[in-house]
Protein backbone atom coordinates (compact mmCIF):
# COMPACT_ATOMS: atom_id res chain seq x y z
CA UNK A 1 0.00 0.00 0.00
CA UNK A 2 1.14 3.42 -0.95
CA UNK A 3 0.25 5.72 1.81
CA UNK A 4 1.08 5.49 5.66
CA UNK A 5 0.03 7.53 8.35
CA UNK A 6 1.58 7.27 11.77
CA UNK A 7 -0.34 7.92 14.50
CA UNK A 8 -1.46 6.97 17.96
CA UNK A 9 -4.64 5.51 19.90
CA UNK A 10 -3.12 6.89 23.27
CA UNK A 11 -2.69 10.60 22.63
CA UNK A 12 -3.29 12.54 25.61
CA UNK A 13 -3.38 15.85 23.35
CA UNK A 14 -6.96 16.62 22.20
CA UNK A 15 -4.84 18.40 19.35
CA UNK A 16 -3.52 15.49 18.19
CA UNK A 17 -6.02 13.59 18.38
CA UNK A 18 -8.26 15.77 16.20
CA UNK A 19 -5.59 16.32 13.97
CA UNK A 20 -5.84 12.23 13.26
CA UNK A 21 -9.33 12.34 12.74
CA UNK A 22 -9.38 15.43 10.48
CA UNK A 23 -6.47 13.49 8.23
CA UNK A 24 -8.51 10.33 8.09
CA UNK A 25 -11.93 12.33 7.18
CA UNK A 26 -10.07 13.52 4.47
CA UNK A 27 -8.09 11.01 2.93
CA UNK A 28 -11.41 8.60 3.49
CA UNK A 29 -13.39 11.56 2.19
CA UNK A 30 -11.19 11.86 -0.98
CA UNK A 31 -11.30 7.67 -1.38
CA UNK A 32 -7.96 7.64 -0.82
CA UNK A 33 -6.58 4.38 0.38
CA UNK A 34 -4.20 4.74 3.82
CA UNK A 35 -2.36 1.90 6.19
CA UNK A 36 -2.47 3.36 9.62
CA UNK A 37 0.55 2.39 11.83
CA UNK A 38 -0.03 3.48 15.41
CA UNK A 39 3.60 4.06 17.02
CA UNK A 40 1.77 3.32 20.55
CA UNK A 41 2.57 -0.15 20.35
CA UNK A 42 6.16 -0.19 20.31
CA UNK A 43 8.91 2.60 20.44
CA UNK A 44 10.52 1.23 17.79
CA UNK A 45 7.57 2.43 15.07
CA UNK A 46 7.88 6.10 17.01
CA UNK A 47 11.67 5.47 16.15
CA UNK A 48 11.04 4.38 12.69
CA UNK A 49 8.47 7.43 11.77
CA UNK A 50 10.76 9.83 13.40
CA UNK A 51 13.89 8.41 11.27
CA UNK A 52 12.33 8.30 8.07
CA UNK A 53 10.83 11.93 9.07
CA UNK A 54 14.23 13.44 9.68
CA UNK A 55 12.95 14.65 12.71
CA UNK A 56 13.92 13.16 16.48
CA UNK A 57 10.92 15.15 17.87
CA UNK A 58 8.27 14.23 15.17
CA UNK A 59 5.06 14.10 16.64
CA UNK A 60 2.33 12.08 15.05
CA UNK A 61 0.39 12.35 12.42
CA UNK A 62 2.66 11.97 9.84
CA UNK A 63 1.68 10.73 6.17
CA UNK A 64 4.30 8.78 3.89
CA UNK A 65 4.17 7.14 0.69
CA UNK A 66 5.48 4.15 1.10
CA UNK A 67 8.93 5.24 2.76
CA UNK A 68 9.06 8.44 1.01
CA UNK A 69 8.10 11.54 3.38
CA UNK A 70 5.09 13.23 2.62
CA UNK A 71 4.45 15.97 5.59
CA UNK A 72 3.04 16.59 9.08
CA UNK A 73 -0.69 17.91 9.83
CA UNK A 74 0.01 21.44 9.13
CA UNK A 75 1.76 20.67 5.36
CA UNK A 76 -0.99 18.37 5.06
CA UNK A 77 -3.35 21.46 5.88
CA UNK A 78 -2.52 23.41 3.67
CA UNK A 79 -2.33 21.04 0.96
CA UNK A 80 -6.06 20.80 1.46
CA UNK A 81 -6.43 24.43 1.33
CA UNK A 82 -4.54 24.58 -2.16
CA UNK A 83 -6.57 21.49 -3.04
CA UNK A 84 -3.37 19.88 -3.73
CA UNK A 85 -3.89 16.45 -1.27
CA UNK A 86 -2.90 14.22 -4.17
CA UNK A 87 0.19 15.89 -5.08
CA UNK A 88 0.73 16.30 -1.03
CA UNK A 89 1.09 12.70 -1.24
CA UNK A 90 2.77 11.95 -4.26
CA UNK A 91 0.06 10.10 -5.70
Amino acid sequence: MGVKLYYTTVAASRTVKSQQSDVMRILDSKGIKYELIDISVGGELRDEMRNKAGDPKAAPPQLFNEDQYCGNFEMFQEAVEEDSVEQFLKL
